[in-house]
């Protein structure tokens, strides 16, 4: 498996949960990134209910592990210049937007009401298709076909200004799209589930990659850096890649895709290879750029929560930050900030200094507490920040086809069909896909 985007991670446990032996090859610049730089702003849902959850017990997690992940009925804020709104529980959430004038209380109510209750049907709907359902079933939480109406409330449709910048901050923030914009139904999942509570690492060494990399040790599954130059190749009937240094040959029964085949092809003509055909397809158009600060934890202001949107005029897409434990004690805190910028490694040292500077009345520059970490190494192929639309028409209920190595057994999950429902998206992604692939194996 080349490449480390969750929707791979996921796809190897189901394939090792099956007895095959997985190897899963990381670009070596994505394999010295801290976890926590690549972890998902915002995980859906709490223990023992939502998406998330179902996907973890489909994989095998115990439950203790999955108690590592905290519910909370805080989600994030959500920071505009005018307001700083906690996005939670949709009682609560209305009630915010009421008390900092962003809508009037009844209509806030009802309009988060139902966003909610979408965020349930979508979600349920979701849960029907397997792998999830049978996991769902089997945890007694039967998915109700008699779902409601589909797609958004009504009230979604024309906001006011101040509720539209509102919402549009959370789109960009927690769905993987580059430029388009979620379907009704993807959007009503993915702004009505932080209603629905979210969860979060309970120490500097949990979250959803953490969960998935332990699971993957239980089955014997291996990780290995790759740096520098490869090519594709066929062995016999077998499919693997040839390194140039040290010149030698992985194979397997298979080949999964789990990097951006824009990025792969990109990286085979410049080592001078032949571009196999099954890397035909989308190349990333944009990508979420991180700036990583070390903190003093006395340094954070005690009112911000631990995942929060800003509004920046100089980011149009806004900054997502996290705050998260630091795996050097609990004196210290580090600091994720993103926004989504072109993908063009020429821009990213501008927009880090544009994140920087929209943190500025959080976590002051100049401030001693603060250290900004290097800017991270660009991955060249395994870049699970790189953000791909799907194509018109393309949905994760119609799983689009994995096999593209012809007579090859060579899959790609593509992960842009799931991009509008962000972390959720991935996860069932890999499941399916997992599964998928293990059945034409078998």
């Amino acid at each position: 498996m080349l490449g480390g985007a969750l929707p791979g991670l996921a796809a190897a446990i189901r394939l090792g949960m099956s007895g095959l032996r997985v190897l899963i090859i990381e670009e070596e610049s994505a394999a010295k990134l801290p976890d926590f730089v690549r972890e998902p702003f915002f995980l859906p849902g709490g223990f023992g209910d939502g998406i998330v959850d179902a996907c973890l017990r489909s994989l095998g997690i115990p439950v203790i592990d999955r108690r590592e992940l905290v519910a909370s009925e805080l989600a994030y804020q959500v920071l505009l210049p005018d307001a700083r709104v906690d996005v939670g529980n949709a009682h609560v959430t209305a009630e915010e937007l009421s008390a900092w004038a962003l809508a009037k209380p009844e209509p806030a109510q009802d309009l988060l009401r139902r966003l909610a209750e979408a965020a349930r049907a979508e979600g349920e709907a979701l849960l029907a298709a397997d792998p999830a359902r049978a996991q769902a079933l089997r945890a007694g939480k039967r998915p109700s076909l008699q779902v409601a109406a589909r797609g958004l409330p009504g009230g979604m449709r024309e906001l006011a200004p101040p509720l539209e910048r509102f919402f549009a901050l959370q789109t960009r923030a927690l769905s993987n799209l580059a430029d388009a914009q979620p379907a009704p139904e993807a959007l009503a999942r993915l702004l009505g589930s932080p209603l629905l509570g979210g969860t979060s690492a309970a120490d500097a060494h949990g979250g959803i990659r953490a969960l998935l990399k332990r699971r993957l040790a239980t089955l014997h599954a291996e990780f290995r850096p790759l740096a520098g130059a490869f090519q594709f190749v066929e062995v016999g009937e077998h499919p693997g890649i040839a390194r140039e240094q040290p010149a030698d040959v992985w194979i397997g029964r298979a080949v999964v895709i789990n990097a951006p085949v824009g990025k792969l092809a990109a990286a085979q003509r410049r080592w001078g290879f032949e571009v196999p055909r099954f890397l035909d397809g989308p190349a990333p158009s944009a990508r979420r750029i991180a700036l990583h600060l070390r903190a003093i934890a006395e340094a954070i202001p005690e009112p911000l929560a631990p995942r929060a949107l800003l509004e920046s005029e100089s980011l149009p897409g806004g900054v997502a930050l996290s705050v998260l434990p630091s795996p050097r004690g609990a004196r210290f805190a580090e600091l994720v900030a993103r926004a989504v910028g072109p993908d063009d490694a020429n821009a990213e040292p501008e927009i880090a200094l544009k994140l920087r500077a929209a943190l500025g009345a959080l976590v002051p520059e100049g401030d001693p507490r603060i250290t900004a970490a290097p800017l991270a190494e660009r991955p060249r192929w395994d870049d699970d920040a790189a953000l791909v639309d799907p194509e018109r028409g393309a949905s994760l209920s119609a799983l689009p086809p994995l096999r593209v190595g012809g007579r090859r057994p060579v899959f790609r999950p593509a992960r842009e069909a799931a991009a509008a429902l962000g972390v959720e998206g991935d996860l069932l992604l890999g499941c399916q896909a997992g599964d998928a692939i293990r059945a034409e194996l078998a």
